[in-house]
């Protein structure tokens, strides 16, 4: 694997590569890897000659500066785990590299989608991830990117941004969730929960598992209203439990033939987890 620190060198080594031929697959994170991670990599070399991995906490989408302070660097364990992976690259830039000077910071037309669920409680966050999705596009130039769908809000800001950015050519790839036994989604901030947190925090799954079995035959604000009782009965501060079209992540206000997505936010302790599942 070979490490960049530098933008201008990764692209001119990945330009070389698009001379060949070659197809990139980009996975961008913020490091503190687990197997979520990994199952984007595994997907990512099943499906590219070259992976790339990047690796930035992006300190422009955190509302919380304690939160970016909080954020775990386990980087020489990452590189251990994206060598296992079969990563070719990795871009391990700065914030100085990332956000040089001469780049004046763009504002983002996504719509609706970043006033709603996690853009309402964390204003600027999505422009912010669009921020940094953008500038590591540009110096990557990937074939295709691949995101979790944990961060299911995430993949259709993504999603908007490369049409927004003219980059429909890049194929945007969303990998299922990948979880624990108990269902807990895997996530980088599960590694500051405690042995007891960890235990309560399955209830998120246990939730998003009840919305989806009763659906069909109980009323939408009726169902969340359930949801919300599950969550706070098992500790839990709600930002929200949320049914929304899969697509626009409009509120719906009934079942008809949309597709439909859970989503909840929750924090146990002073650690904020995000899920969601796939309705019908």
């Amino acid at each position: 694997m070979i490490l960049f620190k530098k933008a201008i060198p990764l692209s001119q080594w990945l330009e070389a590569a698009r001379k060949r031929e070659q197809r990139i697959g980009f996975v961008p994170t913020m490091g503190a890897l687990h197997d979520g991670h990994l199952a984007l990599l595994h997907a990512c070399r099943e499906q590219s000659d070259i992976v790339v991995c990047s690796i930035f906490v992006n300190p422009t989408q955190f509302n919380n500066p304690r939160d970016y302070e909080l954020y775990p660097n386990t980087i020489e364990k990452d590189i251990a785990l994206l060598i296992q992976a079969g990563c070719d690259v990795l871009f391990l830039p700065s914030k100085e590299e990332m956000y040089p000077d001469h780049i004046v910071a763009k504002h983002y037309d996504l719509g609706e989608i970043e006033t709603v669920l996690e853009g309402q409680y964390r204003p600027g966050h999505f422009q912010g991830v669009c921020q940094a999705v953008d500038r590591l596009l540009q110096i990557v130039v990937p074939h295709q990117v691949y995101f979790g769908q944990k961060d299911y809000q995430q993949c259709m800001v993504v999603k908007k941004l490369l049409a927004l950015t003219h980059r429909e050519i890049i194929l945007l790839h969303i990998i299922p969730t990948q979880r624990e036994k108990s269902g807990l989604a895997m996530s980088s901030r599960n590694l500051r929960l405690t042995p007891e947190q960890r235990e309560k925090a399955v209830a998120i799954f246990k939730t998003l598992t009840f919305l989806k079995t009763h659906i069909a035959q109980t009323p939408i604000a009726e169902l969340k209203e359930q949801g919300l009782d599950l969550l706070q009965r098992s500790g839990f501060k709600v930002d929200y439990v949320a049914i929304a079209d899969a697509e626009t992540l409009g509120p719906v206000a009934e079942v008809r033939n949309q597709k439909l997505v859970g989503l909840i936010a929750a924090t146990l302790g002073d650690v904020r987890l995000i899920d969601n599942l796939l309705l019908n």
